[in-house]
């Protein structure tokens, strides 16, 4: 039974790290109100890729988690940590991927009349934006962190795997300390591409094992 959930569980961890690419490659930069407007059906289609791959990712970190399952329980708490950064990911991505577009559309034939209270709710918007991006950086790191010390001292999945996953939080700790922003575009496709590298990788490691 448990091999078989070793298998789901990395089968949906590694299609989770797909559609976290995908969402990346596809995701719009932001910008003006009008900007916004342009692109509402693009913004809402990526967001809406991304709210569907992290139910798939929590399932395939919680087949890691039984797989790594030590007798402190650190892997549970790993999950717990994964989670909560889930959830602020799934927060961002409803207000300012699906709610902020949808609100906005709704006055696209009175911009001007309204200008000073939507600009006043879209950058409320992009700072809620930016404060659930960082928790969400913080939480991945920190339980990706956990995982990679318990697959380098269990040896139960491939140690470079391990290896890679601590080089990852150590890259967005100097990153952190050097002022890198990991919350505009670019630094965020960045720091996105590098765990979902991690992500694959380990959802490869877990398919395979036997």
């Amino acid at each position: 039974m448990e091999s078989h959930l070793y298998k789901s569980s990395g089968i949906a961890l590694s299609s989770g790290a797909l559609l976290i690419i995908a969402t990346m490659v596809l995701h719009p930069a932001g910008g003006s109100i009008e900007h916004i407007l342009s692109i509402y059906q693009t913004i809402t289609a990526t967001h809406a890729l991304a709210i569907f791959s992290l139910p798939i990712l929590y399932f395939g970190f919680y087949g890691l988690s039984k797989h790594l399952k030590d007798r402190w329980n650190f892997a549970q708490l790993a999950l717990f940590i994964m989670g909560f950064g889930l959830i602020a990911a799934l927060f961002a991505a409803v207000l300012n991927g699906l709610a902020l577009p949808y609100f906005l559309d709704g006055y696209k034939h009175s911009l001007a009349a309204n200008r000073t209270p939507l600009t006043f709710i879209t950058n409320y918007g992009f700072a809620l934006n930016k404060a659930l991006d960082y928790l969400f950086i913080a939480a991945t790191c920190l339980s990706m962190g956990i995982y990679s010390i318990l697959m380098l001292t269990a040896k139960k999945l491939r140690q470079w795997i391990g290896y890679l996953g601590i080089s990852l939080v150590l890259f967005a700790i100097v990153g952190v300390f050097f002022e890198v922003s990991f919350t505009n575009l670019l630094g965020f496709q960045i720091f996105i591409f590098g765990i979902a590298t991690w992500f694959l990788a380990t959802g490869l490691a877990l398919f395979t094992k036997k």
